[in-house]
């Protein structure tokens, strides 16, 4: 790697400088800080430093081109490297503008489409400049589309572990505002690091549309999955059952002690019946947790019948966990991680609140995730495996 030592001073001033200035002065450090690290990085692919004679140099500096990037705290000018002699564009910059792209261009989708309100014009005039045209919309989407399809589209592996999820966004089909179902899948890698696997749109969580999105995954290369975690939803579960039938299944804990309260007839039952269930999953053991299972379904038969009878036909679904490595527990008993995606998706797509159709949802929503995959092929591994 090549040194970046005689480049710290210059980042230093920029940080000095804003926090002398405070957030005066955001956008002029920003633009130092970005154009230090991609002739930081520039070097790094040419493997030489400027006027430098080394036999490991792979290309040469070409000069630079002026670009205005707009992001939500302004406008930065900023000095794009360019290299001869081999393909080279900064991913300090591009890997962290992806989803405003999207969400700009969703943006300027609302606005050509005639969709837009004065919130929405207003946004868009921040995060795409003043002008929005149809022709301006097609370029921007052509070349985000295919980077997100190549993501969608990437060959898989081997994953250990599955975590299946759909969020809900509002798109307008067909003059008229319908909800949007984006299903996700999670993996868990034989590294113990986790991979977003896939996501797709549809208006519904109907069987065939989980089905469909479940073999594209087996298409694309999925296999060795050992277990799958997800809440009971009727379409899931059929989809599931006829594409990866031998698979076990692991039914969301959280969610099943959710649905447990439903069952409970005052605040004081609610918080008893929250006590069983607790006691049950708290269980060393799979043995022990039917057993207390049983007990728990004799004790409440008379009290409370239909939660009697509820716990004895759903509860076991929550334990094939025990199955499984003891130190993967917590990570797999519940659908968590699937929660927190969704969390980030909708953080970013609240913006919109209304999409045009379902390919912008899509776009911002892939973009979202990609960033996401990203954080976490090159973070800390999830489970020790």
């Amino acid at each position: 790697m090549i040194s970046n030592q005689k480049y710290s001073p210059l980042i230093e001033e920029a940080l000095i400088e804003l926090a002398d200035q405070g957030l005066e002065s955001l956008c002029p450090a920003l633009e130092k800080l970005f154009n230090e690290l991609m002739l930081i990085e520039r070097e790094q692919v040419l493997q030489a430093s400027p006027y430098e004679r080394t036999e490991e140099r792979k290309g040469y500096a070409n000069g630079f081109k002026n670009k205005m990037l707009h992001t939500r705290i302004g406008k930065l000018q900023l000095q794009i490297p360019q290299a001869r002699d081999l393909p080279f564009y900064p991913q300090c910059l591009e890997k962290g503008t992806r989803s405003e792209r999207a969400l700009g261009l969703a943006m300027a989708e609302m606005y050509v489409n005639g969709v837009s309100t004065r919130r929405v014009k207003r946004i868009t005039e921040e995060l795409c400049g003043l002008e929005v045209s149809s022709t301006q919309v097609s370029r921007l989407s052509k070349t985000l589309d295919e980077e997100l399809e190549k993501f969608r589209n990437r060959p898989l592996g081997k994953m250990l572990y599955v975590y299946l999820d759909a969020r809900y966004e509002k798109v307008r089909e067909n003059g008229s505002v319908r909800d949007l179902a984006i299903f996700t899948a999670i993996g868990i890698n034989e590294q113990g690091c986790r991979e977003v696997l896939g996501i797709s749109c549809e208006l519904s969580e109907a069987e065939v549309h989980w089905r469909r999105f479940l073999e594209d995954l087996l298409k694309r290369g999925l296999t060795g999955v050992e277990l799958i975690i997800s809440d009971d939803h009727a379409g899931l579960r059929k989809a599931r059952q006829a594409v990866l039938p031998g698979t076990a299944w692991q039914r969301c804990y959280f969610h099943l002690a959710q649905n447990a309260q439903s069952y409970a007839p005052s605040q004081n039952a609610k918080e008893e019946i929250g006590a069983i269930i607790r006691d049950i999953y708290n269980a060393p053991g799979k043995e022990e947790a039917k057993a207390r299972l049983k007990a728990a379904v004799d004790r409440c038969e008379e009290k409370w019948p239909r939660f009697s009878q509820w716990m004895e036909e759903n509860c076991e679904e929550s334990m094939s966990f025990y199955d499984f490595p003891k130190a993967h527990w917590r990570r797999i008993r519940t659908n968590n991680t699937s929660e927190r995606l969704n969390q980030e998706i909708k953080r970013r797509t609240s913006v919109a609140r209304l999409f045009p159709n379902s390919e912008a949802a899509l776009r911002v929503a892939t973009a979202v995730i990609v960033e996401i995959h990203e954080e976490w092929i090159s973070g800390r591994k999830y489970l020790q495996v």
